[in-house]
């Protein structure tokens, strides 16, 4: 590894925002659902994605639609960017109108090569505080890699057998919803020619944060009422807004193992749930 990539590690970032309603109610609709989010109503889980955000000035946007590389993250040269997974824990209700705080840290850079080529996976932890008490911690894994010459997905991972299942529409107009309410501009997840012209995708990328919002929920509502401890996910292929993607659960112990799949069961992304104590 590079001295310019090391001397990263320890980097930190903080933030402050307000847990406003509206950006709430906005995301329960693009799931298809109303909700008023009163003063004083929980968030729920990982819906803290929806606040502070990335406010990069136009002039310092990237031609992918990110910010442009430096800043907090480090300026790694391969020119594709993803969230590639979590690790979550929830420690205490961050509810509507708290004064929330957040403390990043780049806590590892790595070098690796596989199939896709040359990769750096850059981890940075999130440690969010709602009214002066730790409510969230995360451990972030955003992957860089080169664009490649083609589109060549990984092999498949056949979806197992599990006990629900969900249909859940990657429209476009979702994809643009979940885009604008996150702030993020990545050009993949709403501007066709792009993805498919620049970065060789064969349409429009569902977002690794929307299907993790969206099996998270789905868990949630099959929880009878159970609130999760913790929670990680990795994606595994990308989905596309032409495939029929479903959400697919199945409990296990004091938890619940999900995935996001296409029509063709081939699983997109698999997420790891633990319930809380009652």
């Amino acid at each position: 590894m590079g001295e310019n990539l090391t001397g990263w590690i320890g980097r930190q970032e903080q933030a402050i925002d307000l847990v406003t309603p509206v950006p709430a109610r906005a995301l329960a609709a693009t799931l298809g659902r109303a909700a008023a989010f009163a003063p004083g109503d929980a968030l729920p889980p990982l819906w803290i994605w929806l606040y502070f955000l990335p406010l990069a000035p136009a002039g310092e946007i990237g031609p992918d639609g990110h910010p442009r590389r430096g800043g907090f993250l480090p300026p790694i040269a391969l020119e594709r960017r993803m969230w590639a997974g979590s690790r979550c824990r929830f420690h205490a209700p961050i509810r509507i109108h708290d004064a929330v705080s957040r403390v990043s840290t780049i806590t590892n850079i790595a070098e690796k090569s596989g199939k896709a080529g040359d990769m750096v996976f850059v981890t940075v932890q999130h440690r969010v505080e709602a009214a002066g008490t730790l409510a969230y911690e995360e451990e972030q894994d955003i992957v860089y890699v080169a664009i490649p010459e083609r589109f060549s997905p990984p092999a498949a991972v056949p979806l197992p057998a599990c006990d629900w299942r969900e249909d859940f529409a990657v429209d476009p107009v979702r994809l643009f919803r979940f885009s604008a309410l996150t702030f993020n501009g990545h050009r993949i997840h709403y501007d066709r020619s792009y993805a498919m012209d620049v970065e060789k995708y064969p349409g429009l990328v569902v977002h690794g944060p929307l299907q993790a919002v969206a099996l998270m929920d789905a868990a949630l509502r099959h929880g009878e009422g159970r609130l999760p401890a913790t929670f990680e996910f990795r994606g595994m292929r990308p989905l596309f807004d032409f495939d029929a993607v479903s959400l697919n659960g199945v409990s296990e112990g004091n938890g619940v193992t999900l995935y996001t799949a296409n029509g063709e069961g081939a699983v997109g992304m698999k997420a790891s749930l633990t319930w809380a104590a009652s």
